[in-house]
């Protein structure tokens, strides 16, 4: 292992430990981690696939939803390579530059995914609450700017906190206790004023996470509120159906969350936050594609149709 200084090159490295306090399962948190994440590959992939294929799901809802699977990829993507790396070699140090790069990269899909899943719901609040509305508050030109909303301000949140770390000075090496860099890797290491950073990360992450959250419960507020009122039972069902698929995921998001950063450090041994991230960082990423698929009538189609293909050009 790397020692905890400065390279040759003079250019800090952090040391991401990982889970080499448990050699014994680097192996099978190897395959693991390997196997969950060709799930996440597949899965997110083969939905924008089925989006894109089948005219049906050619519509907002899954227009989102092609989004979130492409966020999704992108983020497991970013993280669990170097993950996998560090199961397997010796060597587990990574460059400030590589480290800042791919935290900045993770705060883009995250709030991106934020912002998402708020205007998923929102188009599910429209869809049920104003129906006749829908085809006029839902129009490409409305879609692909809700999506656009969405990207620039995970950018813009990137962009501010990697700014917040660029103007930190680091002064040694250091030997991290993650496998990810977080925003808490940095401030650990630095050896600068660490108020306006702190400050940065405040505004950026509970303006995110508060405002998406605001707009998730209202909406769904209101989705329950119209529900209720239906005299259909049918009805009733059919429109809890469309929105179970999103409130599962909003759920799990949201709650790992919570539980990551809102329950007390003293309540949390460090292994169970290192499982935790690896819950929201990894295991996420694989659970949405199934979540939309599994409760999906049209994912599910496409999906039988295609196999269905598959078998008589064979």
């Amino acid at each position: 292992m790397v020692s905890p200084d400065k390279n040759q090159s003079g250019v800090v490295v952090f040391i991401l430990l990982g889970f080499s306090d448990y050699p014994e399962l680097q192996v099978p948190l190897f395959l693991l981690f390997l196997t969950i994440y060709a799930i996440a590959v597949v899965g997110n992939v083969g939905m924008i696939v089925f989006i894109k294929i089948n005219p049906k799901l050619h519509t907002p809802m899954y227009f989102f939803l092609s989004h979130l699977s492409f966020v999704d990829f992108c983020y497991s993507t970013i993280v669990t390579p170097k993950l996998l790396e560090n199961l397997v070699v010796e060597d587990k140090s990574i460059s400030i530059t590589a480290c800042i790069t791919q935290f900045s990269t993770c705060v883009t899909c995250v709030v991106t995914e934020m912002v998402m899943l708020a205007v998923m719901a929102y188009d599910r609040f429209v869809a049920i609450c104003y129906p006749l509305l829908y085809r006029i508050s839902m129009s490409p030109k409305h879609c692909v700017l809700l999506v656009t909303v969405a990207y620039s301000w995970g950018i813009i949140s990137s962009i501010a906190l990697t700014y917040s770390l660029l103007i930190l000075s680091f002064c040694e090496a250091k030997i991290i206790n993650n496998f990810v860099c977080e925003y808490s890797v940095f401030l650990s290491a630095t050896c600068s004023d660490k108020h306006f950073s702190e400050t940065m990360l405040f505004t950026f992450a509970n303006l995110s996470a508060l405002c998406t959250l605001i707009i998730i419960l209202t909406s769904y507020f209101f989705i329950f509120v119209t529900v209720f009122k239906m005299h259909s039972a049918s009805g009733r069902y059919k429109a809890f159906s469309t929105c179970a698929s999103q409130l599962t995921v909003v759920t799990i998001f949201y709650g790992t969350i919570l539980f990551l950063y809102c329950i007390p450090n003293s309540q949390n041994s460090r292994l169970v936050f290192k499982v935790g991230s690896v819950f929201y960082i990894v295991v996420i990423p694989m659970l949405n594609p199934l979540i939309y698929s599994l409760r999906n009538n049209d994912v599910k189609a496409t999906l039988r149709k295609l196999m269905g293909l598959k078998i008589i050009s064979q």
